[in-house]
Formats: C-alpha cells, structure tokens, sequence
C-alpha cells in the first residue's frame, strides 16, 4: 500500500517536473531573438545549447532530489497521518469525556433532586417527630397543671375546713360562755370530780 503511494507521487512529481521543463523550455524558444532582425521562430545555436544544458540540469536535479524530496514527502505523510491518527485517539477520548460529564450531569440532576426530595422527607419526619413531642410535652404540663389545681384545691379546702372549725369553735366557746353560769361550772367541776375519784 505504502509502495503504491509512493510510485503514485513519484508519478506525480515526474510530471511536474516535466512540464515544468517544457514550459521552460518553450519561454526560451520563444524569446530567442525574435524581433531583432533575425528570422523569427528559428533556432540559434546558442539558445539551443543553453535549452538543452537547462534540460539536461533539470533531468540531473530531478534524480539528484528524487529520493530526499520523496523520502521528505513520504516522512511528511506519515508524521500528517501519524498526527491524525493522535487527534483522532484525542478526539475519540475528548467524546468519551464528553459522555461521561453528560452523563455525570444527568445523573446531578437526577441526584439533586433526590437529594431535595429526601431532605423534604427528613423535614415532614422532624416536623412530625416535633409535634409529636410537643403534644406529649403539652399533656404533661396539662397533667402537672391538673394535679397542682388539685392539690391546691385540697389544700385551700383543708385550710378552709380549719377556719371553719377554728370559728365554729370559738363561736361554739363564745356560746358555751353565755349559756354557762358560774353555778352550771362549779357542777362541771364537782362531777368531774367525782368521776375522776372514782
């Protein structure tokens, strides 16, 4: 394959070669001294020469450089192919990249909203755990509230039944002095008495 090539340029550069040598060698012969009194169109022997000495240097130079320019082609070639070879591995790694962020993005959208969503998730279970507590918090101090009334209750009730009693019993004293005589206490007295000695 590489042979191929290379004849095909070789083939290539011998034409360019060639034509350029017969372009040459026309714009020499027809410069020759047409016009100053010579013949036209006709040959000299100088512009002959010098024709053929520039073919022949053209022929020479055309051998002489085949193989370095060939040979700078054929280099140039590869080091062009061997380069498109490298970007074309670059290229393919820069589209696997590519796929890999866009997929990685894809799936940071996906894993945001996920994420959002669980927060939410771990938001309505605080807010219920929350409420939940205070509830529970809520009847405690209802409780706490509910047994200190009561106490307090009993206690006012306790204090009031004291009074009560307290008064009924001065009241009961007060009476008891009115409806008592000193006689009614000397019998008090001497009963009491009596049944202490007996």
């Amino acid at each position: 394959m590489k042979e191929i090539r290379r004849n095909k340029r070789l083939l290539k550069v011998s034409l360019v070669v060639g034509t350029l040598v017969c372009a040459v060698c026309g714009f020499a012969w027809a410069s020759s001294d047409g016009g100053h009194g010579a013949v036209h169109n006709s040959w000299l022997a100088i512009d002959t020469w010098k024709v053929l000495n520039f073919g022949i240097l053209a022929v020479v130079g055309f051998f002489l450089a085949k193989k370095p320019v060939s040979e700078f082609f054929a280099s140039r070639s590869k080091s062009i192919e061997d380069e498109i070879k490298t970007l074309e591995l670059k290229r393919a790694d820069a589209e696997k990249k590519l796929a890999e962020y866009q997929a990685k993005f894809k799936n940071l959208d996906q894993e945001s909203k996920q994420i959002v969503e669980d927060y939410i998730k771990q938001g309505e279970a605080a807010k219920t755990r929350i409420l939940a507590e205070a509830e529970a918090q809520a009847e405690k101090l209802e409780d706490n509230a509910k047994r200190n009334i009561e106490q307090e209750f009993k206690s006012a009730k306790a204090k009031l039944q004291q009074e009560i009693v307290a008064k009924a019993m001065e009241k009961a004293e007060e009476v008891i002095k009115a409806s008592i005589s000193p006689d009614d206490q000397d019998k008090l007295v001497d009963e009491y008495l009596k049944k202490v000695v007996a």
